[in-house]
């Protein structure tokens, strides 16, 4: 019995003095590995609403994992301001009833936008939201949006920033 222990205490020493040995990993001055890094940071993913705040048009940006088409960006729109954003004041003026919209691209990157609801019904601060929205997603800055629907339409606007 003795000898087992002995044996198991002779084992357990000699790994402690392999560990305690190290890994031979030996110290070294300080390696240079140039300058830190620099330039700018990749952007977020992230979709621009105009909202209405005070009866003004605003635009808040909220972030996304993923890219979004225009017509999945208007649904949010239509949707309205999420619980924080309405905490913040912020409403809007497109029905929910507006969505889905179709979104046709024109020549020299002009949008059109056809809500689900006659153009007419839609306010003018509600137009304003719908065009300023859709310019900001779309590719070719500044887009002109025309809003149509029900054979009403808007004449093609810019966003009045």
């Amino acid at each position: 019995m003795r000898t087992r222990l002995a044996r198991r205490m002779l084992a357990a020493g000699l790994a402690s003095l392999v560990a305690v040995a190290g890994c031979g990993v030996r110290p070294s001055d300080v390696v240079r590995a140039g300058d830190p890094p620099s330039g700018g940071v990749a952007p977020t993913m992230a979709t621009t609403l105009y909202l209405v705040k005070s009866g003004r048009l605003s635009a808040v940006t909220r972030p996304r994992g993923r890219p979004m088409f225009l017509t999945d960006t208007l649904a949010l729109l239509a949707a309205g301001p999420t619980v924080m954003e309405r905490a913040d004041g912020f409403t809007t003026d497109v029905p929910p009833e507006a969505g889905p919209f179709e979104v046709t691209a024109k020549p020299a990157g002009d949008l059109e936008v056809t809500p689900s609801i006659p153009a007419g019904e839609l306010s003018k601060l509600a137009v304003q939201q719908i065009v300023c929205t859709a310019a900001a997603t779309a590719a070719e800055s500044p887009a002109r949006v025309t809003v149509v629907g029900a054979e009403q339409g808007f004449s093609p606007r810019n966003c009045p920033g």
